[in-house]
């Protein structure tokens, strides 16, 4: 019997649809170590088939995916090593920023070696986290100097860099700045950006950094070590917020919230659960905004309700970790670097 082309389709979608596989949430979690030296380890970046990351004493370097094989290499200033927290990449290039003063923005040169393309000195600079929404424009951001939070911008692809005066900008707090903690204070989606600061507000702009507006969220910034310390955006509607304060790890008050608006309003979850401090939060893959993964030193947790409910998978201590696909990332830590496989 010859089957006319429409049955034959309808009958392929319908057995597609019921043999389609749905995702199971996460029970378990395997830390294999890849990398161990004695190197802090704050910024990685996913580049293709590769992890690249920065760290301090001048160490940079990345991680093949198919064979974990390690590259190393490093760089110094005028005689010092700078300490790396943040790092970027286009589809050619790749970017690295270093804490503190001076400030410096090294990307891969045309002879395959860094070079400085930006450089700022003056008491109070400190860089925390950078990121680029296409392969010409990019952003970073850093704490608060002459009135107002340091915004750079660059347009050409990360040749130049320049910062945003402090008149183009909503009006700063004292002291508001951003924790450099996992290279995870701005997320980009389209034209838009969400910077989350430490008086856990979060800077929003819907052009690509050229105009700016305060939104408010309700995480705990009573204290110094107080504030958001990390935001992920799943699209550009479901994102999720979480922090703390690191020298009281243990307390789980208003330190996680979500949002399902782009970030116009948020609503916290878990209260008074936990988890408490986390210095990285990441959605995973092909979860629907459902499934969050966040890590710090006290260990990786997980939720599969976005955030209303969380388990603890492993006490492995890490800093900050990106997802290669819906069941594997890397994460990164103090002296280490590890392959996590997600069950």
């Amino acid at each position: 019997m010859k089957f006319s082309f429409p049955i034959l389709l309808f009958v392929s979608l319908l057995f597609g649809c019921n043999q389609e596989k749905k995702k199971t949430p996460f029970s378990s979690v395997q830390a294999a170590i890849i990398y161990e030296d004695s190197v802090s380890i704050r910024a990685i970046e996913v580049m293709g088939t590769s992890l690249a990351f920065a760290a301090d004493k001048g160490v940079f370097g990345s991680v093949d995916f198919a064979t974990n094989k390690v590259r190393l290499n490093t760089i110094d200033f005028e005689g010092k090593k700078p300490h790396f927290r943040s790092v970027a990449h286009t589809n050619s290039d790749f970017f690295m920023f270093s804490i503190a003063n001076p400030a410096l923005l090294y990307k891969t040169g045309d002879a395959g070696k860094m070079e400085l393309v930006y450089k700022e000195v003056g008491e109070g600079v400190f860089y925390d986290a950078m990121t680029f929404w296409n392969d010409k424009e990019g952003i970073a951001v850093g704490d608060s100097t002459n009135g107002c939070i340091s915004i750079l911008i660059t347009r050409d692809g990360g040749e130049s860099w320049s910062r945003i005066p402090c008149e183009d900008l909503p009006e700063g707090l004292k002291g508001e700045g951003a924790f450099a903690a996992s290279n995870t204070n701005i997320e980009v989606q389209g034209d838009k950006a969400w910077i989350a600061t430490t008086n856990s507000r979060i800077y929003y702009s819907e052009n690509k950094g050229v105009n700016w507006r305060v939104l408010t969220t309700p995480i705990i910034d009573k204290k110094p070590t107080q504030g958001i310390y990390s935001l992920d955006f799943y699209d550009d509607k479901i994102g999720f917020a979480i922090g703390g304060d690191y020298t009281s790890p243990e307390s789980n008050t208003s330190n996680k919230a979500i949002t399902i608006d782009g970030g116009k309003t948020w609503k916290l979850v878990a209260n008074d659960k936990d988890p408490g401090y986390k210095s990285c939060v990441q959605f995973v893959p092909n979860s629907n905004g459902n499934e969050i993964v966040a890590i710090g030193f006290t260990g990786i947790s997980y939720s599969k309700n976005r955030g209303e409910s969380w388990q603890q998978l492993s006490n492995e201590s890490f800093y900050t970790l990106r997802f290669v696909n819906d069941s594997i990332a890397y994460a990164a830590g103090k002296n280490r670097i590890a392959k996590l496989s997600f069950k």
